[in-house]
């Protein structure tokens, strides 16, 4: 039985019988064609394929149409990919010819901006030679005339006698307004408060003695009592040793205000009287060491809020100054110490004291130098404006809590909407001058505060000025709002231009005068 051969098999032995040459060598070479082709080539060579060649229905009626559907998808996706391509390289010849015209643009501008300065400097000589030789000709013709012209002897020595009473007299003013400038007319105006205060001398007395129990007596009882009147009494056997210290610092004349319930217009009437000007004290860098104890009770009754803010900082000022160079004495103190070989027993005991107060463990005096420095100014006005409402709030009128320092064992005054769960308090003071040193005490030791503590301690390294804007970002952890509160510290600062007063330092004077009033 004669063995049925397949479609394609029969389409190579129709290629042979017509000797197709071209199927033949691809046969002789191994190259499978497909039936496709081998038809397509019977066909150019007008091969008549019979019949019985022909495929089946579904190949006919089925597989051709869907085949001839893919070969048409497949042709109208080339030619989208084709038209895309097109599009992208017009985008680019596009983009390339843009550039190349604004690149000759700019070439043909700097080429025209070069030749118009090469013109400008062509004509630089001409204008030179025109402008010395007019000057020439100028300066010719005024020497000729001088040379020329006979001096008069009289009015030569009147001239000289001019210049010389001249230069005396303005020897003179300069001289004088510098005497009027430097002469203190501070002592002056309290002494001249003292002689009116002696017309009513039965109202007089009786301050005086009321004041000296208020200042004396009292803040030595509580000394004892409280924890943060220690320092105070430190401080004060520290100045009575200066001399064995040796700090370098002139006697400054302190007016004290006792706890007289001042009122606001009696506090603004005394800066008058003494001439107290936040304007002076910008430019001079220096401020009158007045003390208040206590804050005026209806500060906030004030309309301005310009005087408000002013008679605040007035109070605050000198207190923070004041602090801050007690610290840098210390600080100096210190430095001579660490030099030293050896020390006596009184500087032993000093150096003891002082790592108890800046709580320094295992004696460590470079750990003790780094904590002993100052809170710069601006900061310290910022944070006590911020925390007591300009010297308004409960706990600064009441407690003199300038700061709003947290207690759980001292006496303080609870705040009104404090939650249930919580015991905290606002840390109480005797004076304003505690409190300020309590708050520098706080942020000179508390472990909250160390990265304050060493980015101060960078910029001493430096040798930079220690300013309040540089130092703010680090105190995020003063308050519970965190950046947000430093965010209001620098605004506070700049508003109202605190970082003045961080230069300024307090009056010397020779002797120590208490107000009463």
């Amino acid at each position: 039985m004669k063995k049925r051969l397949s479609y394609r098999d029969q389409l190579i032995e129709l290629a042979n019988i017509y000797k197709v040459r071209e199927i033949q060598d691809y046969v002789k070479r191994r190259k499978n064609l497909t039936t496709g082709q081998i038809e397509l080539i019977l066909k150019k060579n007008k091969i008549v394929i019979p019949k019985e060649f022909n495929t089946s229905f579904i190949k006919e009626n089925f597989s051709k149409p869907i085949t001839k559907l893919k070969t048409s998808i497949y042709d109208f996706r080339e030619e989208k990919i084709k038209d895309k391509n097109r599009f992208f390289r017009k985008i680019e010849n596009y983009k390339y010819d843009t550039s190349r015209k604004v690149n000759r643009g700019i070439l043909y501008f700097w080429k025209s901006l070069g030749g118009v300065g090469i013109n400008f400097l062509n004509v630089l000589p001409q204008l030179g030679k025109t402008v010395i030789s007019f000057f020439g000709n100028v300066l010719t013709d005024v020497f000729n005339s001088i040379y020329n012209q006979t001096v008069d002897p009289k009015s030569v020595r009147k001239v000289i006698i001019g210049i010389f009473l001249i230069i005396g007299i303005t020897t003179a003013i300069v001289a004088g307004f510098n005497q009027y400038k430097n002469y203190n007319f501070f002592d002056k105006k309290i002494e001249t408060k003292k002689t009116k205060s002696e017309i009513k001398k039965q109202e007089v007395k009786k301050p005086k003695i009321e004041t000296k129990k208020q200042e004396v007596k009292k803040p030595k009882i509580e000394t004892k009592k409280q924890e943060v009147k220690k320092p105070k009494i430190e401080t004060k056997k520290k100045e009575a040793k200066k001399p064995e210290l040796k700090v370098k610092r002139n006697s400054v004349a302190e007016v004290i205000l006792p706890d007289l319930n001042l009122r606001t217009e009696t506090v603004i009437q005394l800066f008058k009287d003494v001439d107290y000007d936040l304007r002076k004290v910008r430019d001079e860098k220096l401020v009158k060491p007045i003390y208040f104890t206590q804050f005026p009770r209806d500060l906030d009754n004030l309309q301005s809020v310009q005087l408000k803010k002013e008679t605040f900082i007035k109070i605050v000022l000198p207190l923070i100054v004041a602090e801050n160079e007690r610290i840098l004495d210390d600080r100096l103190k210190l430095k001579e110490l660490s030099q030293k070989k050896y020390t006596t027993d009184l500087e032993k005991q000093w150096l003891r004291q002082k790592l108890l107060e800046y709580k320094v463990k295992k004696s460590d005096l470079n750990q003790l130098m780094l904590r002993m420095d100052i809170i710069p100014v601006s900061i310290a006005l910022a944070q006590a404006a911020k925390e007591s409402g300009w010297g308004t709030s409960r706990f600064a009128l009441e407690g003199n809590a300038i700061f709003g320092q947290w207690t759980w064992d001292g006496q303080g005054i609870a705040p009104l909407k404090r939650d249930s769960n919580k015991s905290h308090k606002i840390l109480k003071f005797p004076i304003l001058r505690a409190s300020v040193k309590a708050y520098q005490n706080n942020l000179n030791t508390h472990k909250s505060y160390i990265k304050f503590r060493d980015k101060r301690s960078r910029l001493r390294a430096k040798g930079k000025k220690i300013s309040g804007l540089d130092l703010t970002d680090s105190l995020k952890n003063y308050a519970q709002t965190g950046s947000e509160y430093t965010r209001i510290l620098n605004q506070i600062i700049t508003q109202n231009r605190l970082t003045d007063f961080e230069l300024v330092r307090l009056v010397n004077s020779v002797r120590q005068i208490e107000l009463n009033s």
